[in-house]
């Protein structure tokens, strides 16, 4: 039945001031500041204000979706609430659960080299000491002389490229306007800014009791290593897998969840041997890359950004970001998640500071050495932020007058999407009630998470399950009562189809349970399989 039909036979109509450490107040020259900037590579050729204006309307779509229909809400909102600080709804918590499962799933589960830990938040200041964080883990801190508003310089740098085709302010600072009061060039000197947060452990507030708030998982994974290597009986190559809130006093946190302070990682540290570093390092970006496609991000957009050597972190020989064309104002790409070669310096560095030995002895060999890590680190609350704007769209859906009407849609990868289906009975009466709760009672002793609606007319509740992203939508109408049969409704096509009451379970399986792309396990120069056909890396921006 056309959806309209389906409706007319009785179902109706469808500023402020970041705090935080300021390491030294010294300033830099130009050309020493300015190398921090990226100049990103495969730009679309495309007009710039055209593309904001509609990217940036889309976004404001996506935000006001999610604030509304309990997918993010403003943090302690009765009380004024606090900057880019957010609580995640019911539907929002769901989201996110599937996609840390996606990941636990692709990292962990399905391989025999990769274990997972979950460690503390809070760790000694001697952790961060030996990691380098102390020292440099720093952000360039201007503050507008007019209007008092703090900014990351390099992103004032950056968004000013971003709008001059890749081209670096002649003047430095002096050619930047502010964006929170338009003012050009009126900015103070930089300063380094320290973004860890600080705390005291116990009564006593002294160097003894000084602990941060972790500002990423992985260093947690790098203490852990020899208990993790000792206990499991791995050996190189393996991965540790960790997931987690992290902290970061950010200057200017914003563009929703993009950058807050406080937001969850999804990282792996995978220790190879020295020389294999590379291979291994290549295998994570093309596998990582293939996560995002085959969870149905579109492949224009996304890309990949080489990290100038000369503008490499400390630790880095080799990093490449996988960005996500977010659309925000000024510069379109945000990273989803970075994939660093960082050498033996994590674990090098721990072993001198702590005295433990974290080399690795290969008894077969007799050779020992200290593993070079690859790290794929993805930010959960970004890559949550990517599958809504990717699955956001407006098409046109048929209603009772004979027209059309606009209908926003959610075109969720079943596997992510919160609820994996809804039942709704036509009416009220309680026969159709009664098949209805026991039919979505059934459902879920799967393990999905089925709504029941059962209020306004069968288009509106279409409407409402389409811009949450519900694949199924299952009627029980008069007829079940006579057919012991239901109609499926299809999310993206909006096709329907009777089916039996004892056969939804299995079709409701074989429509959300996808079978997933296998990806070798290994890189092809050290003796994996190839790539399969299926594997769409080559569409990614053509970096394959």
């Amino acid at each position: 039945m056309e959806e309209g039909q389906v409706a007319a036979s009785g179902a109706g109509g469808e500023g402020e001031l970041a705090c935080g450490v300021v390491t030294d107040g010294k300033s830099r020259p130009a050309s020493e500041r300015f190398d921090r900037v990226r100049v990103c590579i495969h730009r679309p050729q495309t007009v710039q204000t055209r593309r904001c204006i509609v990217a940036s309307s889309k976004l404001d779509e996506v935000v006001s979706l999610a604030k509304r229909r309990g997918f993010v809400f403003p943090a302690g909102e009765i009380y004024g609430g606090t900057r880019s600080a957010w609580d995640y709804g019911p539907l929002g918590v769901a989201l996110k659960d599937n996609i840390k499962r996606e990941w636990w799933r692709s990292m962990v589960v399905t391989r025999a080299d990769v274990v997972g830990v979950d460690t503390s938040i809070i760790l000694p200041s001697a952790v961060w000491v030996a990691s380098g964080h102390v020292s440099v883990f720093n952000d360039p801190l201007v503050e507008c002389l007019t209007c008092h508003k703090r900014n990351r310089e390099d992103k004032l740098v950056e968004s000013y490229a971003e709008k001059h085709g890749d081209q670096l302010p002649e003047n430095g600072l002096k050619d930047i306007v502010c964006p929170n009061c338009g003012t050009r060039g009126n900015w103070t000197e930089p300063r380094d800014f320290n973004m860890m947060l600080r705390t005291n452990l116990g009564p006593v507030e002294d160097e003894n009791s000084l602990h941060y708030l972790r500002p990423e998982t992985a260093q947690g994974i790098f203490v852990d290593f020899k208990n993790v290597m000792t206990s499991s009986r791995m050996k190189p190559p393996f991965g540790i897998a960790n997931t987690g809130k992290s902290f970061r006093n950010e200057i200017t946190p914003g563009n929703f969840i993009f950058r807050t302070r406080e937001f969850e990682q999804m990282e792996m540290e995978f220790f190879v041997a020295p020389g294999q570093d590379e291979d291994w390092h290549q295998y994570w970006i093309d596998a990582r890359t293939q996560w995002y496609l085959d969870l149905g991000i579109k492949a224009e957009n996304l890309r990949h950004y080489e990290h100038p050597k000369e503008k490499l972190a400390h630790y880095s020989k080799r990093t490449v970001d996988i960005e996500y064309k977010f659309g925000f104002q000024g510069s379109d790409w945000g990273e989803l998640e970075g994939v660093a070669n960082r050498t033996d310096f994590d674990l090098s560095a721990h072993a001198e500071h702590s005295g433990e030995d974290l080399a690795y002895f290969n008894q077969a060999t007799g050779e020992k050495f200290i593993p070079y890590v690859i790290e794929p680190a993805a930010g959960l609350s970004r890559s949550l932020m990517a599958f809504l704007v990717d699955a956001f769209d407006v098409d046109e859906a048929p209603n009772t007058k004979g027209g059309v009407d606009k209908r926003t849609v959610l075109r969720l990868d079943p596997r992510l999407a919160p609820y994996k289906a809804a039942v709704l009975p036509l009416s009220k009466k309680p026969e159709l009630q009664s098949v209805a709760h026991n039919l979505a009672a059934d459902l879920r002793l799967n393990d999905w998470m089925v709504d029941y609606d059962e209020s306004g007319a069968i288009g509106r509740r279409y409407r409402r399950q389409d811009e949450i992203g519900t694949p199924l939508c299952i009627t029980v109408d008069f007829d079940t009562l006579e057919d012991q049969a239901v109609t499926i409704r299809e999310r993206d096509t909006m096709q329907q189809e009777r089916v039996a009451l004892d056969n939804v379970a299995a079709y409701v399986r074989a429509r959300i349970e996808d079978k997933r792309v296998r990806v070798p396990q290994v890189p092809v120069a050290l003796g994996g399989e190839a790539w399969p056909e299926s594997v769409k890396i080559a569409e990614a921006g053509g970096l394959y």
